[in-house]
């Protein structure tokens, strides 16, 4: 089950950095809040992936109510970005599962993938809406990348992550003209 929502993960990432509507927007991070609570779950930690849950639905929820209309997948010059979405997926399985060893590659993977593709994402975006979701992603890998630890952190750093992906979810910048 595991490696299903490590993948969801990737997927969930790799629409985020491949959408530029709302629904694309939200539909990618629906999947990465859905990936996170199912690893989160997984190791042990029922608290805390609720709070991934619901900081990151609620994030998505409002994600559809802001940002451009529409699904906006792949729009025209958007072959970078899917570049991006494949090799960031591959090398985070590289390091995943041979540069690290012990168990919880999954969560390895995950944390990796959605981390390196939404830090590249930021920085690559200008339109508040999609900067906004990938903080919100960024956020909550941040939380799972922390939960790797072998010192268990609790449900801390997921009630953290989950607090800024809601209160990121808040902020509404307008859309500048001609957007």
């Amino acid at each position: 089950m595991t490696e299903v929502a490590a993948f969801a993960a990737w997927l969930g990432a790799a629409v985020l950095i491949l959408s530029d509507g709302r629904r694309g927007l939200a539909l990618g991070l629906a999947l990465t809040t859905a990936a996170f609570t199912v690893l989160v779950w997984a190791g042990g930690e029922p608290v805390a992936a609720a709070a991934l849950f619901l900081g990151g639905a609620v994030a998505a929820i409002r994600r559809l109510r802001m940002g451009p209309a529409g699904w906006a997948m792949m729009p025209a010059g958007s072959t970078p970005r899917l570049v991006l979405s494949i090799g960031g997926g591959l090398v985070a399985l590289w390091i995943a599962t041979t540069v690290m060893t012990g168990p919880g590659a999954q969560v390895r993977f995950a944390a990796l993938a959605v981390l390196g593709m939404m830090g590249a994402r930021l920085l690559a975006e200008t339109r508040p809406a999609a900067i906004l979701t990938a903080l919100a992603a960024l956020a909550m890998a941040v939380g799972l990348a922390a939960g790797i630890a072998d010192t268990g952190p609790g449900p801390a750093p997921y009630l953290a992550a989950a607090a800024i992906a809601l209160l990121v979810s808040v902020v509404h910048v307008a859309e500048p003209d001609g957007a």
